[in-house]
């Protein structure tokens, strides 16, 4: 997968993204053929236990691309810039995602429309490709409110600008979220570049998860727009039981797992 290839998707064949986090969840995102994968700071929630976004650091983001990197070698990989390592300065987020990159990214994704195209026009002029996230943006969440659906009423014309000024400034796709799903549409219709949606409907020309929603790994309460493909919460949990029984009923280990002198 290579960005041209990505562009060349729009319309024709829609798009499938998963966040993944480490050399396992990697290694079998790329033996299924995910399409792309995102190392998103949503880490700090699903791996790291914090509350949001907002603590991961460029170091966790740097850990997480390599170790994923090692998990899927040919895959087109997309790492999430940190919450305070582009905002302060250009420069400063030119250096970041360089890091990012060195690490083994692909490309790395911004949030926020308008007010970071400058800074996306200097990342792809350095040859950082990157990919753009408006709607619902978690590391904005204190100033826009909390956790609430984007992309209603005048908030609608605001979006579609924020679209627009990212195209322009170069990124290859962007990741709508939270979005009301007739904005999402309009944005996809009125851009040259891929969308991806995540909570924003069926019109966007691709679709990305979380790696613990989708397989069912979470166990609090599950937003609307994620679908699960398992319930490995349930089987992971079971099968622990089932070894702490074992161990403690002296079931485990048994002839099958012992090594003997004469072997």
């Amino acid at each position: 997968m290579n960005i041209l290839k990505i562009l060349q998707m729009k319309g024709k064949e829609p798009i499938t993204v998963v966040t993944a986090y480490d050399y396992f969840s990697a290694k079998v995102c790329e033996r299924a053929g995910i399409d792309m994968i995102l190392v998103g700071d949503s880490l700090g929630n699903v791996v790291l236990g914090y509350q949001s976004t907002l603590n991961v650091e460029m170091e966790d983001m740097e850990r997480h691309i390599m170790a994923v990197r090692r998990g899927a070698p040919n895959s087109f990989i997309i790492g999430d810039m940190p919450f305070m390592s582009y905002q302060i300065s250009d420069e400063e987020g030119i250096k970041n995602a360089g890091k990012l990159m060195k690490a083994g990214a692909n490309a790395v994704k911004v949030e926020g429309g308008e007010r970071v195209s400058s800074l996306v026009r200097k990342l792809v002029d350095a040859g950082i490709p990157v990919m753009g996230h408006i709607g619902l943006t978690p590391q904005s969440v204190n100033q826009i409110g909390g956790y609430r659906v984007q992309g209603k009423g005048p908030d609608k014309e605001r979006m579609m600008r924020s679209a627009k000024s990212l195209e322009n400034a170069g990124v290859f796709s962007i990741v709508l979220e939270l979005t009301v799903e007739e904005t999402a549409k309009l944005i996809t219709e009125s851009l040259s570049i891929p969308t991806i949606g995540i909570g924003a409907g069926r019109y966007c020309d691709g679709q990305v998860l979380v790696w613990h929603d989708l397989l069912g790994i979470n166990d609090g309460k599950v937003p609307k727009f994620v679908k699960k493909y398992a319930n490995l919460n349930e089987i992971i949990e079971s099968a622990l039981k089932t070894y702490i029984q074992d161990v403690k009923g002296k079931t485990f280990p048994d002839e099958r797992n012992i090594f003997k002198e004469d072997e």
